[in-house]
């Protein structure tokens, strides 16, 4: 089995975690307690990857909950999922990180840290094959951002050859929770650019505008926009848990993905998204699928791909679909809209297909692109940090935590860095701009 370890941090990470844990329960034949009551042996075949099976014969998920103020967790204990976790994986402080990063990765959370990294080992021991570690968080808060990227680092040294996924609510354009979000998601960008493989950026933003435009949810809770992510997460790592004719895991999906190390940053969307009322007008198609999950109005970051190009992307495909379509389909997308795909990266397209549907579904995809706008937000939190750094606002909330002033500088010009990076590839061209006269020559002779 190739086995994933999941941390929720933060209340977003561990409402996002719950909504997660709920979907892969539902799609495994698990009740709230763990006791498989599935129908199809394609349930069970894997359920490892995320679960391990206790004596009584009940499946306990393979999830670590952290967080630095009690309230949360104790929400998720109470809910309706709360008895299939481990108790002893549930692990959170009494103060809380207050929105501050420094609490969250110096004192706050590195006093935590350590009983965090026990669980964490004792489920990597109780694995055949780890295959790596997800955790979700968001970046705009104290603990989630500072004591998230602490755990990162510290699981990075302890396992340096296993995938490390992150899913990063990124702060949103217009909506706020706190006036510190920039500081905490600069000095996070700059963690996550060294230590994570993969990161899934979402923004609550983007996610709010899918249910208001395409779900016509009038007013969408949070409940709305967790399961909007939980779905793309299930549908991630969909061909670790069922079998499929075309598979793909963490590490395909990151060596197919990652042309060069640091630009890991990848937009997600997910087809088909339909109004309730309106499911009967739409036919489930390959084609179909395809066009939604390219759409720029369904990315759930808060850029737009048309303003970019392509670097790499993925699609994943589950239900009753022909391999050969889907290999068409992705062929026509990108001979159609050459312009958005960079041409020095020749079939950038990977494309893995699995049979098992989501629940209620005919078919879904996912898609997961790695394109060049996602620098737009890397630019616009950019912006908000410079400015309240220029006066030095709220810094003392930091220093006083013993963070120095240089680590800000360094954030903020690690993230500039990776802004002119995608700048860099977005402008490059072809093979002819970069080989001089002679050297084009010689190649047309061989």
């Amino acid at each position: 089995m190739r086995e994933i370890i999941h941390l929720s941090t933060g209340q977003c990470g561990n409402q996002v975690g719950a909504a997660f844990w709920e979907t892969i329960c539902n799609e495994h034949g698990l009740d709230p307690n763990g006791n498989y009551h599935g129908t199809s042996p394609l349930q069970k075949a894997r359920l490892n990857v995320y679960f391990n099976e206790a004596s009584s014969g009940k499946y306990v998920p393979r999830a670590v909950l952290v967080d630095l103020e009690p309230a949360t967790i104790e929400a998720v204990k109470s809910s309706k999922y709360g008895n299939l976790f481990r108790p002893d994986n549930l692990i959170y402080g009494q103060t809380s990180a207050g929105n501050n990063w420094a609490k969250g990765h110096y004192t706050e959370g590195a006093e935590l840290v350590d009983s965090v990294m026990e669980v964490v080992r004792r489920e990597a021991e109780g694995c055949d094959s780890l295959q790596g570690f997800q955790i979700t968080h968001s970046l705009g808060g104290g603990t989630g951002s500072g004591m998230g990227t602490l755990l990162i680092s510290k699981i990075r040294e302890e396992f340096p050859d296993r995938m490390m996924a992150t899913f990063s609510v990124m702060p949103s354009p217009k909506v706020s929770d706190t006036v510190v979000e920039p500081y905490n998601a600069t000095l996070s960008v700059h963690q996550l650019v060294e230590n994570a493989d993969e990161t899934f950026c979402i923004d609550n933003e983007a996610l709010y505008d899918i249910c208001v435009r395409t779900l016509k949810i009038p007013q969408p809770s949070y409940d709305h926009l967790n399961n909007l992510v939980s779905s793309v997460m299930s549908g991630i790592t969909t061909s670790l848990r069922f079998p499929g004719q075309l598979n793909s895991d963490l590490r395909k999906l990151a060596v197919n993905l990652v042309p060069f190390p640091r630009l890991h940053f990848f937009m997600v969307s997910y087809a088909p998204l339909t109004a309730e009322g309106s499911q009967s007008f739409r036919s489930l198609t390959v084609p179909e699928l395809t066009q939604q999950m390219f759409d720029p109005k369904n990315m759930m970051a808060a850029s737009d791909p048309r303003k970019g190009r392509y670097l790499t992307a993925a699609a994943f495909f589950r239900g009753n679909v022909s391999v050969k379509e889907v290999e068409d389909e992705m062929h026509k997308v990108q001979t159609k809209n050459q312009d958005y795909f960079v041409e020095w990266i020749p079939n950038n397209v990977q494309s893995s297909v699995c049979s098992v549907p989501p629940i209620g579904l005919d078919m879904s995809a996912t898609f997961i692109g790695n394109s060049t706008s996602i620098q737009g937000l890397f630019r616009r939190v950019g912006r908000q940090f410079t400015a309240m750094f220029k006066k030095k606002a709220f810094l003392h909330w930091y220093t006083s935590e013993g963070m120095d002033e240089m680590e800000f500088t360094e954030a903020q010009s690690n993230m500039n860095d990776l802004v002119s990076e995608y700048q860099q590839y977005q402008d490059a061209s072809g093979l002819d701009d970069d080989l001089d006269y002679d050297e084009q020559n010689q190649m047309d002779e061989i």
